[in-house]
């Protein structure tokens, strides 16, 4: 495939429009709701109302019609302005993607009008107390009973259950009959089921953490919920083909999402830089500050530059490679985004850890993005076995 390095006019004016919207609500909107334990609603409403949280979803179900190169625009744009969603990297990325490419008639047009217009939220579940990262390990089990499917086992850090409608979940799906529960052993056999919030059995507990976010953390638990047939997306055994079909797209927005971040730090800390004076001179014309400041520019385009192209293999349906640049997207972007934010608060000085300038809040977001939503360990393990050919070291 070609890989256009110059975006197109539409995209461009994408962002333009999106980061107008984001400077119209800003970091201290964000901040305000996220300290107050409130939601980012209306930001949420008017993106949805604006058609960009919509801008992947097909256009016969209301959406936008393009790719997840254009939602990840739309994603950073956001974070850029101060205001990152993080369920924008969730919803419209991983599950309308999800159920766009292997959804029923009936399931795209359930919920894919939703999903294009913002007012449909759904979250996704993987990740398992035992398992982290390892999707082999995972133990929540689907299992037919006549005509339902019954869910049990328990996810571990997923976002947003407390303002989501549904959770798309992992599960090994396992024969009729079967007890309890999934031996890590057992052989992988991914089933993807829409899980109601509402449904009985399905509970959820709050994980507090120092992260300055509107959208929180869950541990969850389904104990025997029982789900009607057209709860399963896709086959009961599509492999592992299908479960990348949403954790390449959620690759490519968190690192978009992180980029979004570390622009915004590099804004601040370069504003500082060029009117902060000390003995007569702005502390930026010192190679000091601007040599630092100039490396994670570059590390920070460099991760950007990565992102465009994950997003351009995986519109163009080449998932293998996608999956490989997408994984190094965004272990690039966490690292650009944790050295940028880093660098900035070291420019500010005392400044840099104040309510005022906000670069203290990004702190704790921007490590986390060198660990979710897949550890940047993980990421080398998979490029060295997979793009220098290694042999397996897990």
């Amino acid at each position: 495939m070609t890989v256009n390095f110059t975006e197109s006019e539409e995209r461009r004016a994408l962002r333009a429009a999106v980061a107008a919207l984001g400077r119209r609500y800003g970091h201290e909107y964000f901040t305000a709701k996220a300290r107050a334990g409130e939601k980012t609603d209306e930001l949420w409403a008017d993106a949805g109302r604006l058609g960009y949280l919509g801008v992947a979803v097909p256009e016969e179900y209301g959406g936008g019609g393009g790719g997840i190169g254009d939602l990840a625009a739309v994603c950073e744009e956001l974070a850029a302005a101060g205001c990152p969603l993080l369920l924008t990297v969730v919803s419209p990325a991983i599950c309308a993607t999800v159920i766009a490419r292997f959804g029923t008639g009936e399931q795209k047009r359930r919920w894919l009008p939703g999903f294009a217009a913002g007012t449909t939220k759904m979250g996704f579940a993987i990740t398992e107390p035992d398992a982290g990262s390892n999707a082999h390990r995972l133990t929540t089990t689907v299992r037919r009973d006549g005509d339902e499917w019954v869910l049990d086992g328990g996810k571990y850090y997923i976002s947003g259950v407390d303002e989501v409608e549904a959770v798309l979940v992992v599960a090994r799906h396992v024969a009729p009959g079967a007890p309890r529960g999934a031996a890590p052993g057992d052989r992988l056999r991914p089933s993807l089921m829409i899980v109601p919030t509402d449904a009985p059995g399905f509970t959820h507990r709050h994980i507090p953490m120092e992260v300055v976010s509107p959208e929180k953390q869950f541990t969850c638990f389904f104990d025997d919920v029982r789900l009607p047939l057209d709860a399963l997306v896709g086959a009961e055994d599509a492999g592992l083909a299908q479960l990348f079909a949403g954790l390449n797209p959620e690759r490519i927005m968190a690192a978009s999402f992180a980029t979004g971040m570390a622009r915004r730090a590099l804004d601040l800390a370069g504003e500082y830089a060029r009117t902060r004076t000390v003995w007569d001179t702005p502390i930026g014309a010192h190679q000091g500050v601007a040599h630092p400041l100039a490396q994670c520019a570059i590390q920070v385009e460099l991760a950007r530059l990565m992102t465009q192209k994950a997003a351009a293999l995986y519109d163009a349906g080449e998932d293998r490679a996608a999956g490989e640049a997408a994984n190094m997207a965004k272990y690039a972007a966490g690292e650009a985004v944790a050295g940028a934010v880093d660098q900035a608060i070291q420019v500010h000085g005392g400044n840099g850890l104040s309510s005022e300038y906000g670069l203290g809040a990004m702190l704790a977001a921007s490590r986390l993005s060198r660990i979710a939503p897949v550890s940047r360990e993980m990421i080398l393990n998979f490029v060295a076995q997979h793009t220098l050919r290694l042999p397996r070291s897990y």
